[in-house]
């Protein structure tokens, strides 16, 4: 049946007893109100022109007026006879109220009342009876309006419960058949044979479900062969790669992961990570660097191709979109492991070849400045202008050459592992002090006035002073050099809590926001710079100041100078 029809014959039901309740209590409440009007009517005014006639016959013996008035009413209640045996008794009593125009006598009057008697009592067992009967009436319509009420709930009730089923039960089947395709089981089939209207849309859904059957046979061998592909391309990968989903269970791994790890397919594929993890070290590191936000890691050293390996490790959360959706899901996450040993190999070269440089440097360097100096000597003979420039050219072209070489040897310490601090207790102002005194022949000859600030009570520092002061040197001497002649330099510090501040600031040309990290790297220098130097110098610093548990960073804008900041802990 139609879902149509059934709505509008379960409405049709439903309003067809409504009117057939509303019929039967109307019928019900006229024939009430009929009954109460014949009562009125009727019988109530026979009692009333009973009652008149007997008021005028006691006054018809004083009253003149009192016969019409008992002929009026006897005429009336002529016009108003209802009952079988009240015909009767009125034509007695209009015989007997006739003989009265003759002559009144008491035995008339007395006659004329009994009738008046008979007539009344006839009205007043009516009313009772009729009373009686429309008490039967109401009962009966109630009993028969409530068995009717009883029946139409009985009737609503059960469609109440079968008609909405009845209606939803093809499109909970429908949706429940959608559900099935939704979850790839693609052999679901519907029937709605009885429905006419679901008839198409099942027969649709069916044919639906059959090409999604075949497509899927048709496709698994082309998914199988992909998987295949997919897994030769990453075991043709020489780093090791580890694919986790997002509860961290092991989805893959290539030849070279298994090798690394010393694991085979069946005691790691399809198990969680952490559970493998328990007895294995390297997969329990890997594991543990998941879920670290260090930036800096260190390389992993293993033991691979005969040989101590470095490797890096790479941890790419994987997101796709699913079909029909625009927000990103995440589905785990890709370990890759970079074979960074070569680059270690040329690094730990380049550092051998630069500390062995540096050193070798260093006696040339000492002979150029001992030569120089003997050169200089008055004892030898004067020198004229020309030679004297020529020596102050040396001097300044030997002492660079001899800073650069310090600090290639202070960066190869760095890069072996081989600083060494020698702390003990130190004021800043020592500091700062040292630094001034070394950098005081650089201000002169740049025309730069340098000016400390330094507060009456700060506490000490237990530093490796010849670093830090080293450190302190360095940035003072940035500034004269990349502030124009005349400028003021400060140098100073300050105490916040439990850690000191030593900064130098100058009011040069100042650095571009752009490179406020990248100057504190190897070689790096600022795009656009006049000033010649190594691009070593700031590297090494943040290596010092770092290796005190410490920190060094810079506030500059364009055209407002630079003020950088050494921070220590007390």
């Amino acid at each position: 049946m139609l879902i149509q029809r059934r709505l509008t014959l379960g409405i049709g039901a439903l309003f067809a007893m409504i009117l057939l309740l509303g019929i039967q209590s109307v019928g019900y409440i006229l024939d009430l109100s009929r009954a109460s009007g014949n009562i009125l009517t009727d019988n109530y005014n026979s009692l009333h022109y009973a009652r008149s006639m007997m008021t005028a016959l006691d006054s018809l013996t004083f009253d003149s007026t009192s016969m019409t008035e008992l002929l009026d009413n006897l005429a009336l209640q002529r016009r108003n006879i209802t009952e079988s045996d009240e015909f009767r008794v009125t034509d007695n009593l209009s015989s007997k109220i006739d003989k009265l125009s003759d002559s009144v006598t008491l035995d008339k009057i007395l006659e004329i009342r009994s009738d008046l008697y008979k007539i009344m009592d006839l009205n007043m067992t009516a009313i009772r009876e009729k009373s009686r009967l429309a008490g039967t009436t109401a009962e009966d319509a109630m009993l028969r309006i409530a068995v009717s009420a009883i029946l139409c709930a009985l009737i609503a009730f059960v469609l109440l419960i079968r008609f909405p089923q009845a209606v939803v039960r093809p499109i909970r089947e429908l949706k429940k058949g959608i559900m099935e395709i939704a979850n790839f089981h693609y052999d679901k089939r519907l029937d709605f044979s009885r429905n006419k209207e679901f008839r198409a849309v099942a027969e649709s859904f069916n044919n639906m479900a059959e090409k999604l059957s075949e497509y899927q046979r048709s496709t698994l061998d082309d998914l199988m062969m992909a998987k295949k592909r997919i897994e030769a391309v990453v075991n043709s990968l020489h780093e090791p790669i580890i694919g986790l989903d997002p509860d961290k269970k092991i989805l893959f791994m290539n030849d070279e992961a298994f090798t690394i790890l010393n694991l085979k397919p069946e005691e790691a594929v399809g198990r969680n990570a952490t559970e493998v993890a328990l007895n294995n070290d390297l997969l329990r590191r890997l594991i543990r660097e998941l879920y670290s936000d260090d930036p800096n890691k260190e390389p992993l050293k293993i033991y691979a191709d005969n040989k101590e390996s470095y490797f890096q490790m790479e941890n790419i959360p994987l997101y796709v979109t699913p079909v029909g959706e625009k927000k990103k899901s995440f589905i785990g996450n890709m370990i890759i492991l970079n074979n960074i040993t070569k680059y270690k190999e040329i690094d730990s070269a380049k550092t051998n070849f630069i500390s062995t440089v540096s050193h070798e440097m260093k006696t040339p360097i000492a002979s150029i400045m001992m030569s120089l100096h003997l050169l200089e000597d008055s004892r030898l003979g004067p020198l004229n202008d020309e030679q004297k420039a020529l020596a102050q050219s040396i001097r300044e072209n030997s002492d660079r050459l001899l800073g650069i070489t310090g600090e290639l040897l202070n960066l190869t310490q760095i890069e072996t592992g081989k600083l060494q601090l020698m702390p003990k207790v130190t004021k800043p102002i020592e500091l700062i002090d040292y630094a001034v005194a070394a950098t005081r022949v650089l201000a002169e000859r740049f025309g730069c006035f340098v000016e400390v600030e330094y507060p009456e009570k700060i506490a000490k520092l237990f530093i490796d002073s010849e670093k830090i002061a080293w450190v302190v040197t360095n940035l003072l001497s940035n500034a004269i050099h990349h502030s124009p002649e005349g400028a003021r330099i400060i140098v100073g510090a300050a105490q916040r809590d439990n850690k000191v501040d030593i900064f130098v600031q100058d009011f040069g040309r100042g650095i571009d926001p752009r490179y406020h990290k990248s100057i504190f790297d190897r070689y790096f220098r600022v795009p656009g710079t006049k000033v010649q130097g190594s691009g070593l110098g700031l590297a090494i610093s943040k290596e010092f100041v770092e290796a005190h548990g410490g920190t060094i960073g810079v506030e500059s804008q364009i055209g407002h100078g630079s003020r950088f900041t050494i921070t220590l802990p007390v």
